[in-house]
C-alpha cells in the first residue's frame, strides 16, 4: 500500500509538472528573464508561493471528497460541472495544437525532420502511451522518463552559461523592478486550466483518497510545484548567463537562442530533445486530464477512456497538420485557462466548507485565505485579458 502510494505521489506530481513544462512555458520563462533581467527572480518566487496555495486549496478538496472537479461542482450546483468541463476541454484542446506544434519543432531542432512529420510522429509516441493496457503505470513511467531528460538538460545548460549567481540571489529578493504581470502569467501557466487537475484526478485514480491520503496529497502538490519550479529557475539562470555575456537572444525563438549561445550546435540540438520532451509530456497531460473531466458523466466513455484520450490527440494534431499554429486559437485558449483558474479555485473554496462533499474536514484558514486572494488576482487579470481580445 505504501509503495503504491509513492508511486501514485510522484507519478501525479510529475504528470502536473510536466503538463506545465511545455512550449509557453519555456517562451514565457525567456522572454520575462530577458525583460527584467536579475529581477525575474523575484516574479518566479512569489509564482511558486501562490502555485503552491492554489495547488494545495485544489487537491486537498479533491481528495477528502473523494470526487474530481467535475463532480464536485455539480454537487453545488447541478449543471456546473458540465460548465467547467467544457472549459477545460476547450482550453486543452486548443493548447494540446500549440503542444504538438512543439513537439514537431523539437524534432526538426533535434532530427531535422520537417515540422509536420514530427508533429505526427509526437502523437503516435503519445498514443502508443494510452494503447498499454496499464495506462496509469504506463504514464507515470514516461512522464518520470521525460521529466529526468528535462532536468538534467536544463541543470546542463545552466552550468555551462555561468550565471551571474550573486545578482540573483539578490534580486530574488530585492528586486529593481516588480512586473504584476507577470506573476499572473507564471501562475496561469503553472497552474490554471487543466494543469493543477491533472495530478490531482491522477490521484484518485490511482486510489489516494480520503482524511487519511492528505499527507501524500500534500507531499504530491508540492513535488509537482517544485519540479516545475526548478525547471524554470534552471532556464532562466541559463538565459541570464547568456545576458550576462552580452549576447542578444533572438525574439523569434528565444529559448532555443539562449540553447545555442550557450553550447553551440550541440546546445540546440539539446534544445530539440528539452523542447520534444516538454511538449509530448504536455500533449499526454492535455488528453488525460481533458477527458477526465467527461468521462464520469457517461458509463462508455468511462469504459472506452483510453480511446477517447487517442481521439483527443488526433484531432488535435489533425488540426495542427491542416490549419498550421491557429494564433488566434491560442490567445482564445489563454484567455479561457485565465478564466478557468479563478472559478475552479473559487469552487473548491466554497466546496471546502460544505459538509455534504468534504465530510468533518476542515480547510486551514490560510489556505481559504491565500486562496481568495489568488481569485481576486487571477479574476482581475482574466478581465484585462478578456477586454485586450
Amino acid at each position: 500500500m505504501k509503495q503504491r502510494n509513492t508511486s501514485a505521489l510522484i507519478g501525479a506530481a510529475l504528470l502536473m509538472a510536466t503538463s506545465a513544462i511545455g512550449p509557453g512555458f519555456l517562451t514565457q520563462t525567456t522572454i520575462f528573464t530577458k525583460s527584467l533581467g536579475a529581477s525575474f527572480g523575484f516574479v518566479i518566487l512569489v509564482s511558486i508561493l501562490i502555485d503552491i496555495g492554489v495547488q494545495l486549496n485544489i487537491w486537498r478538496v479533491i481528495a477528502v471528497s473523494e470526487m474530481r472537479a467535475q463532480d464536485i461542482a455539480n454537487k453545488l450546483l447541478p449543471g456546473l460541472g458540465g460548465f467547467i468541463s467544457l472549459l477545460i476541454i476547450l482550453g486543452g484542446l486548443a493548447f494540446n495544437i500549440g503542444n504538438v506544434a512543439g513537439a514537431g519543432l523539437g524534432l526538426e531542432a533535434l532530427f531535422g525532420v520537417n515540422v509536420m512529420t514530427g508533429a505526427c510522429i509526437s502523437a503516435l509516441i503519445a498514443i502508443a502511451v494510452f494503447i498499454n493496457k496499464q495506462i496509469g503505470k504506463a504514464m507515470d513511467r514516461f512522464t518520470q522518463l521525460m521529466g529526468a531528460i528535462m532536468i538534467l538538460a536544463f541543470i546542463y545548460i545552466t552550468l555551462i552559461s555561468s550565471p551571474p549567481l550573486g545578482e540573483a540571489v539578490l534580486r530574488t529578493v530585492a528586486p529593481a523592478k516588480i512586473d504584476f504581470v507577470s506573476i499572473i502569467t507564471l501562475v496561469g501557466g503553472t497552474v490554471g486550466g487543466y494543469i493543477t487537475f491533472a495530478g490531482g484526478h491522477r490521484l484518485i485514480d490511482a486510489g489516494v483518497k480520503g482524511f487519511d491520503a492528505l499527507p501524500t496529497v500534500n507531499k504530491s502538490a508540492v513535488m509537482g510545484i517544485s519540479v516545475a519550479s526548478l525547471v524554470r529557475v534552471c532556464l532562466f539562470l541559463a538565459a541570464l548567463g547568456v545576458l550576462s555575456q552580452g549576447l542578444l537572444i533572438e525574439d523569434g525563438n528565444p529559448t532555443a537562442s539562449v540553447f545555442r549561445l550557450a553550447a553551440g550546435n550541440f546546445g540546440y540540438r539539446l534544445f530539440g530533445l528539452v523542447m520534444f520532451a516538454a511538449s509530448i509530456t504536455s500533449i499526454i497531460g492535455s488528453a488525460y486530464t481533458s477527458v477526465s473531466f467527461i468521462k464520469t458523466f457517461s458509463t462508455r466513455i468511462a469504459k472506452n477512456e483510453n480511446w477517447v484520450i487517442i481521439g483527443f490527440i488526433l484531432i488535435s494534431t489533425l488540426i495542427f497538420v491542416s490549419v498550421g499554429k491557429p494564433v488566434q486559437l491560442l490567445i482564445f485558449a489563454g484567455a479561457v485557462n485565465g478564466i478557468i483558474l479563478p472559478v475552479s479555485l473559487t469552487l473548491m473554496l466554497i466546496a471546502a466548507y460544505k459538509p455534504a462533499i468534504v465530510g468533518v474536514y476542515k480547510q486551514p484558514i490560510i489556505l481559504t485565505l491565500i486562496g481568495a486572494t489568488i481569485v481576486i488576482l487571477m479574476a482581475f487579470m482574466s478581465l484585462r485579458v478578456i477586454l485586450d481580445l
